[in-house]
């Protein structure tokens, strides 16, 4: 009996990171086919698909703002979290060094032999760093929802194929950085699980929901939002609750 209540404990784990191992899956299998196919990938393919994942990150995002915004209580609060976080961000420079970064990385690529150590740190911080891919765990392990996952694993497919086109099957090593980065994610929202409550979860879902539809703009090359120096008004609902709840104050 112990037995069996350990495997369905595990299964009920496992089915819940589906939105994470389906992400990972994508990169393993784009990572596959790129190599295999390399300049058979025609660059209209590429900007298709990119077309439709920006369509689909802004609806996503206008979803979650137009589900979540009649539930809040701090109307402003949103507002309030996008400037300072913006503010914060833009001090930071998180835009503008991830682009020189990510840029110096592909200077190889026109390369003949380009290091497969460039694509992969390319690889890991396209993947990693960006809204689907930190809200996404986050909705996962407290609301059970693996839409922004799946949405990001469709973005992840058609950039990993293009990167191993370039760089080779190694570009497959980025997916268990992946797995850790989102996993730890997870982790982290179930064990904060019950601090978080659903007040704070409904005002991060709304700044994310914006950052996400940001994040279409500038796929789509409507706007470049520069989403990246956004990405700190995510942990601005954090601070205010910290602050009220310690402060205790009449909000």
């Amino acid at each position: 009996m112990q037995k069996r209540a350990e495997r369905a404990k595990q299964n009920n784990t496992e089915t819940r990171m589906i939105g994470t191992i389906t992400n990972v899956a994508t990169i393993v299998v784009g990572s596959c086919l790129g190599s295999i196919l390399k300049k058979r990938i025609r660059p209209e393919w590429q900007r298709v698909m990119f077309t439709a994942m920006g369509l689909a990150a802004m609806a996503l995002g206008m979803n979650a703002v137009c589900r979540y915004m009649p539930q809040s209580q701090y109307p402003v609060l949103f507002i309030i979290s996008l400037s300072i976080g913006g503010l914060a961000g833009t001090m930071m420079g998180l835009d503008s060094r991830f682009k020189s970064i990510v840029e110096k990385m592909k200077k190889g690529e026109a390369k003949e032999g380009a290091n497969l150590a460039q694509g992969l740190s390319t690889g890991i911080l396209l993947y990693c760093i960006g809204t689907l891919s930190i809200l996404g765990p986050v909705n996962s392990a407290l609301m059970d929802d693996h839409t922004y996952l799946f949405t990001n694993a469709t973005l992840d497919l058609v950039t990993s194929m293009a990167l191993s086109a370039t760089y080779g099957i190694g570009m497959v090593l980025a997916a268990p950085v992946l797995l850790c980065w989102q996993g730890a994610i997870y982790a982290l929202a179930k064990l904060c699980g019950n601090v978080i409550s659903p007040e704070l979860l409904c005002e991060m879902s709304i700044v994310g929901g914006i950052l996400i539809a940001a994040s279409g703009l500038s796929i789509l090359d409507i706007k470049d939002c520069k989403t990246l120096n956004l990405l700190p008004a995510l942990f601005v609902p954090v601070l205010f609750f910290v602050l009220k709840s310690v402060f205790q104050l009449p909000i």
